[in-house]
């Protein structure tokens, strides 16, 4: 399994807009796609407008290639993109170990 981790930046006056544009967006356009696994979103304490999106992919491609090519994509981008005050910073991580 692979984690999809979105570093995202908002302005901090639409931060509830956001969080209910986000929450909608991955449960009606995301959790529909190949390979999802399930999400988690955290907001930043220390930083207003910062969030976490985690989203647990059964493989890579899933989220490269499978929904990043889709049109569910495109939608996804309509209901987040517009809070995006710089573009998200998405790696992907491998689990190495946990308890």
């Amino acid at each position: 399994m692979i984690l999809e981790h979105a570093d995202i930046r908002i302005d901090p006056a639409r931060a509830a807009e956001f969080e209910e544009a986000i929450l909608r967006g991955v449960q009606t356009v995301i959790a529909g796609a190949r390979g999802f696994r399930g999400y988690k979103v955290n907001r930043s304490m220390e930083s207003p407008g910062r969030y976490l999106l985690m989203i647990w992919w059964e493989t890579l491609e899933d989220h490269t290639v499978g929904f990043r090519g889709s049109e569910a994509f495109t939608r996804w981008r309509a209901i987040v993109g517009p809070f995006f005050v710089q573009p998200p910073v998405v790696e992907h991580l491998e689990l190495v170990g946990k308890s």
